[in-house]
């Protein structure tokens, strides 16, 4: 019987609307969270899966001798498709010449992501037995030999490679690379009992089955083995995708705060209209079981609707935004699975959490309300409907991202809304005694307004900024991190780098440079160096510590050291002053945290067999992402004085195939030059690198344009994906100020009615309302700005590690934005309204 009068009531409501703010807050939400939650997945995927192609594969095991069989079985057993390859240096020989190079043996099927870059073009095939494949700078320095040997065998050199996939961003690893198939390496002879060798197991498939090997091997992995993937810092892309799946989990617990916020408000409107309807059925004999069954099914399928049109307003998000995706990120399709079960839980856990604080209100009105209006039963404690709220975010938060440091980020940044707005409502409230309806000008009609309202402004306020707040974090770091990135690779970025620089080869370098109108950038100085002592604290290494050895575990392997009178431009300086006198040094963050060295210890290095003491004088924070020379440790000139060292620089070279100043230059008319890069003095680039080659031999170019038009390319999709998740919280919040402003429209139609009656004109209403919504719309601006300050503050510092600064702009923008944007809001709402006569509003309310 009571679920037949529950249902009767649900089909009535429904067809009255009275149900269809609460349903569209739950759509929105379940709407937004699975939508976002897929669209993000999508991108995430796609970004990972571009990234992969830095290192030739979705993971690696680097290991100095080989693994147990039994790993390479488990990657079979879950489906992964695996490649070993070796590495190793080795000297070649064609002639009367010969060179170190760093040879990388592979197997069939390598690379598993990406291509090798041949000057001939992109290609998936290996080399032929009894081949090899070289870099150009090996062919220059041998003079460009048909064939090389190589241990006990000779090698054609049949094509010149640009780049390989995997190849890595090392200034410092100087010799060329030579590629050859993993069956030639022992007709060589070269690898022997004690050779120092690099095995690299490539691993290439699903998530759900990397995961699972992953857990299952890296617990078998030794101090000397390592687990990569691309965000294990080996990767240049590293950086940018870390902090692009923070961004897009970010906003998608934004879009999870926000459709909170939407239910909650929704919730409270729906149960408020249902007080009178509540006390005419205990007047009339309901008893309390009865009545929770009726609003309990109510809620029930409500919800149940919300979650079904919520999902399917979520898939066809993410079928339409596909469409707007580049192909190579809309051919990634994560599975549906956790995007749905994602929305359903949103759907269940946000609609019941966040109504229980107002159902339970409606559930204590007494029946002596349809006697007293005034009356609203049982007043229970505002804790109890924050503990509800607060909890269902942060599970929700934490369901979603699994990351405490986002959540609490989240849900402090509402904890401080939550202040603030009470506060102010606090301060409306008592403003509003004895405040009456004034008509003598819009603007004192519109003050009266919201004070008499307080409570029902509070609420909307919440919605009000809670979109702003969102709009505002979501700008603010997107902005930041695409200035993050353009400031690593500008258009100019060095695609080329000379290292092992002979002092005597500097100024004849520069005197080519400027003769082939090149600007390099700083030369850095580079010695090797071990640093042996912390404070007279001899150091051990990882091997002497798991022996059990007792001391400060050190670095186990020579450092690369540099001296410099300035900092460098992609270093910030965290603590002390850079270096000023000859025994000062300067240590980058992570090696002083690492090795638990302070301001003012010193340190001892062995350089040439000789020993070096210094004192720190500062802690670098190093950009490592960046295409720079990056190092531990930078000296003073005087203090490495003693010490021979070479230098490394790097330069820009024009990859167009046009120039202006080649143009009008008749030595560049040679169709054997035709659609080549040139140089500024209008030399076919690679005539210029083989110049440089040839003149300096001695000196290693490294090619990475390859490697900087690749990076180029994830980044564009990068901010394409962040661009994309920014318009869905755009949409997302609209949608909240529009169901916000909903929510206090019968309140307004009563007092639209009684001013009508005291002779108010409609022009004095417009405006009155039109002020009142601006009045709303500019207090939520300032509300939002402090909260996205706070909440950009957190995020900076402990999520993404970007430099914190105020955003003076926000203070005048957003209050006057907040304003018009609500205020056209609200009077758009209330359009018919404002049209309407006395009786007809009398009449609708009624």
């Amino acid at each position: 019987m009571e679920l037949s009068l529950a249902w009767r009531l649900f089909k009535r409501e429904l067809q009255q609307g009275q149900l269809l703010l609460i349903i569209l807050a739950i759509t929105l939400a379940v709407l937004s969270v699975s939508g976002l939650a897929r669209v993000s997945e999508r991108l995430q995927v796609a970004i990972t899966g571009q990234a992969s192609q830095f290192i030739a594969a979705d993971r690696i095991i680097d290991s100095p001798v080989k693994i147990d069989a039994a790993i390479l079985t488990n990657a079979e057993d879950l489906g992964l498709k695996h490649v070993t390859n070796m590495q190793f240096n080795s000297m070649v020989y064609s002639g009367d010449k010969f060179q170190l190079v760093t040879v990388r043996a592979v197997e069939t099927g390598y690379p598993l992501k990406g291509d090798i870059e041949l000057t001939s073009g992109k290609t998936k095939a290996l080399p032929q037995a009894g081949e090899i494949w070289f870099e150009t700078r090996l062919g220059g320095l041998l003079g460009y030999p048909k064939s090389i040997e190589l241990g006990n065998s000779e090698f054609v050199l049949s094509n010149e490679i640009s780049r390989l996939p995997d190849a890595g961003f090392n200034p410092f690893a100087s010799s060329p690379v030579v590629l050859m198939r993993m069956e030639d390496v022992a007709k060589t002879g070269v690898i022997q009992p004690g050779s120092r060798v690099t095995y690299l197991y490539q691993f290439a498939g699903d998530e759900a089955s990397l995961t699972a090997f992953e857990q299952s091997v890296k617990p078998l992995l030794n101090s000397t083995q390592r687990w990569v993937d691309v965000q294990s810092g080996d990767s240049p892309i590293a950086g940018a995708v870390k902090r692009a799946e923070r961004f897009l989990l970010l906003a998608s617990l934004m879009g999870i705060a926000l459709a909170c916020a939407a239910i909650g408000i929704a919730a409270q409107r729906y149960c408020q209209r249902h007080y009178d309807v509540v006390a005419m059925l205990k007047t009339f004999g309901a008893s309390a079981k009865q009545i929770r069954l009726l609003f309990g099914t109510h809620l029930l399928l409500v919800t149940l609707m919300g979650i079904v049109l919520g999902l399917i307003g979520g898939v066809l998000l993410d079928f339409g935004i596909s469409y707007l995706l580049p192909p190579e990120i809309a051919a990634y399709s994560p599975p549906l699975t956790r995007p749905l079960l994602l929305g359903v839980s949103t759907g269940l856990i946000s609609a019941f959490m966040f109504s229980a604080y107002p159902l339970m209100r409606l559930l204590a009105i007494p029946p002596l309300r349809v006697l007293q209006r005034q009356l609203e039963g049982l007043q229970l404690g505002m804790w109890l409907h924050l503990l509800l709220s607060l909890g269902a975010m942060a599970l929700l938060g934490y369901l979603y991202s699994q990351s405490w440091a986002l959540t609490l980020t989240v849900v402090a940044a509402v904890l401080l809304l939550g202040v603030l707005l009470s506060v102010l409502g606090f301060v409306m409230i008592r403003l509003g005694h004895s405040v009456g309806i004034k008509t003598t000008n819009p603007l004192q009609l519109a003050l009266a307004g919201l004070r008499r309202r307080a409570r029902q402004n509070a609420v909307q306020l919440v919605g009000f900024s809670a979109a702003l707040v969102l709009l505002l974090t979501i700008l603010a770091l997107r902005q930041d991190l695409l200035n993050e990135w353009q400031k690593q690779l500008p258009e100019n970025a060095p695609n080329y780098f000379l290292v092992n620089i002979a002092p005597d080869d500097a100024k004849p370098l520069n005197d080519f440079m400027t003769a082939k109108g090149i600007v390099a950038t700083d030369i850095y100085p580079v010695i090797r160096g071990r640093l042996t002592q912390i404070n007279g604290e001899a150091l051990i290494s990882n091997e002497q510590s798991e022996a059990g050895e007792k001391g400060r575990v050190g670095i186990s392997r020579e450092l690369n050291l540099t001296w410099r009178n300035t900092l460098p431009a992609n270093n910030e300086l965290l603590e002390g002053h850079f270096n000023q006198a000859a025994d000062e040094v300067s240590v980058e963050s992570g090696v002083a945290d690492r090795l638990g060295i302070a301001i003012g210890d010193k340190l001892t290095y062995v350089i040439d067999n000789q020993e070096l003491t210094v004192k720190v004088a500062s802690i670098r924070a190093v950009h490592w992402e960046t295409l720079q020379p990056n190092f531990f440790m930078i000296f003073t000139q005087e203090a490495l004085a003693p010490f021979a060292y070479t230098s490394m620089a790097s330069f820009y070279l024009n990859d167009q195939t046009t120039n202006s100043q080649a143009t009008n230059d008749q030595s560049t008319n040679d169709p054997a030059t035709s659609g080549q890069a040139l140089s500024a003095d209008g030399t076919p680039k690679d005539a210029v690198i083989l110049a440089l080659i040839q003149q300096f031999p001695t000196i290693s170019i490294i090619d990475v344009g390859a490697m900087v038009g690749q990076l180029r390319q994830i980044i564009e999709q990068v901010s394409l994906s962040l661009t994309l998740v920014l318009a869905l919280v755009l949409l997302a919040s609209a949608l909240v100020l529009i169901a916000q402003t909903e929510a206090g429209m019968a309140t307004r139609q009563r007092e639209l009615a009684v001013l009508r009656t005291f002779g108010a004109s409609g022009w004095l209403l417009r405006s009155a309302t039109g002020l009142e919504f601006a009045l709303l719309g500019g207090i939520a601006g300032v509300l939002a700005v402090i909260v996205a300050e706070f909440a950009l503050y957190l995020l900076k510092t402990q999520v993404f590690e970007l430099n914190v600064y105020m955003h003076w702009p926000w203070w005048g923008i957003a209050p006057v934005s907040g304003a018009l944007i609500v205020a056209l809001l609200g009077v758009w709402r209330c359009r018919q309204l404002l049209s309407q006569s006395c009786s007809e509003l009398l009449k609708a309310g009624s």
